[in-house]
């Protein structure tokens, strides 16, 4: 009987892992992830190790992964002197951590990006003179897209803060029975 258990345990982790690989998380972070979700209280590394058969080392970078998601914290726990480490038990919360964390990154790769590029379309548009009319309607159009961009960005930043203020949930519930209150 506990092995069969062991084994829907473990189709759950797999499961846990797919879905964590179609936000574009490695499948060693789902596997993790779905280990401890699975275990339903704090691990260390050890063992986390001894679970995964990886070592140590592999596991405190995975685990380090894990945390710059946002999908897992270290814990404290009175009388146990290693470190712990938990994940979200609710996969809602699980899945706007991976989402805002990711387009975070995003957001703050494209803000350098723009901010070189409006430099060098703004260095280009002071020429004045020098840029024939062809040129200074390109530049306009490219000073166009950058805004365009920015906006985007701006929006998606504001997506992130509907996600993570909860505000989501009154318009997309987490139960279908919850849409018609």
């Amino acid at each position: 009987m506990e092995a069969k258990i062991d084994g829907v345990r473990a189709q759950f982790v797999e499961k846990i892992m797919d879905n964590m690989h179609a936000f574009g998380v490695s499948p060693t972070v789902g596997r993790v992830l779905g280990i401890i979700y699975m275990h339903r209280e704090p691990m260390t590394l050890d063992e986390l190790s001894a679970e995964t058969g990886m070592s140590k080392t592999r596991m405190s970078q995975v685990v380090r992964e894990m945390m710059e998601l946002n999908i897992a914290e270290r814990v404290f726990k009175k009388g146990v002197r290693k470190d712990l480490y938990q994940v979200e038990q609710d996969y809602y919360e699980t899945f706007i951590s991976l989402f805002t964390s990711t387009w975070q990154k995003a957001i703050k790769r494209n803000k350098q990006f723009e901010q070189k590029l409006m430099t060098k379309l703004n260095e280009l548009q002071q020429q004045g003179k020098k840029l024939t009319p062809a040129k200074e309607q390109i530049i306009n159009e490219l000073l166009e897209e950058a805004h365009e961009w920015t906006n985007y960005y701006d929006w998606i930043d504001r997506l992130i803060v509907f996600f993570e203020s909860g505000e989501i949930f009154k318009y997309i519930p987490k139960n279908r029975s919850d849409l018609n209150e």
